[in-house]
């Protein structure tokens, strides 16, 4: 599932496309790591203080399904974010664990539904500069006063499928999809963590672009 518009989104993150192994470029190894490549559904990282305003004090993130990475999940929790001239997207699933900010990644097609094209294309994390919103949610309503981003693709990794690719925190390397929309993504930021395992995120708007429920191979590389 990839279109913004599909009635189940509210509900999924991470829409599980393709697993294939993946070789280092030129090697021929066919035994190299699992690479996931999935799609994120726009979402929201919440901080405690957001969390009590929204849902009310000392509430907690119910668990809904986890993702990929371990030690993440969706939440059944979902607020309404409201841009410019009262446009709204409701049902912003949220995920947890709590964060010490609160962030919310967009695509380009939902910043321009609420009005906000200007939203910044930004690693996760990056928030400065960034527009705010309205939050609606049970208990209260929170002015974010930034956190408004569009995610950039990026594939999160451990240090050994790092050491694989021959990369490390902050390089960028290239996707290429094949299928009758294929194409090559640039830029893709790569992340190093001893917890995560090799693992594509792109939004919507690059999952429809490259038409990644079509798709029948990738290549992730240097």
């Amino acid at each position: 599932m990839t279109c913004t518009d599909h009635p189940g989104l509210a509900g999924v993150l991470e829409s599980q496309t393709l697993d294939l192994r993946a070789a280092a470029p030129g090697s021929g190894d066919t035994d190299g790591p699992m690479l996931k490549v999935q799609v994120s559904i726009r979402h929201m990282h919440i901080c405690r203080a957001h969390m009590d305003a929204l849902f009310g004090p000392g509430s907690e993130l119910t668990f809904d399904h986890a993702l990929y990475q371990e030690g993440y999940f969706a939440a059944k929790e979902t607020v309404t974010i409201v841009g410019r001239k009262g446009r709204s997207i409701p049902n912003l699933r949220l995920v947890g664990p709590m964060r010490a900010a609160s962030q919310v990644e967009i695509a380009f097609t939902d910043a321009i539904a609420l009005g906000l094209p200007e939203v910044p294309f930004r690693v996760s994390g990056n928030v400065e500069g960034s527009p705010g919103a309205l939050l609606i949610g049970p208990a209260g309503r929170v002015h974010l006063e930034r956190g408004l981003i569009r995610t950039a693709i990026h594939v999160h990794m451990n240090p050994a499928e790092a050491a694989h690719f021959g990369v490390v925190q902050g390089d960028r390397m290239h996707l290429r999809i094949a299928g009758p929309c294929g194409l090559t993504f640039d830029n893709v930021h790569v992340r190093v963590d001893p917890r995560w395992r090799l693992n594509v995120h792109m939004d919507t708007d690059e999952a429809n672009a490259c038409g990644l429920h079509l798709a029948h191979d990738f290549e992730l590389f240097k």
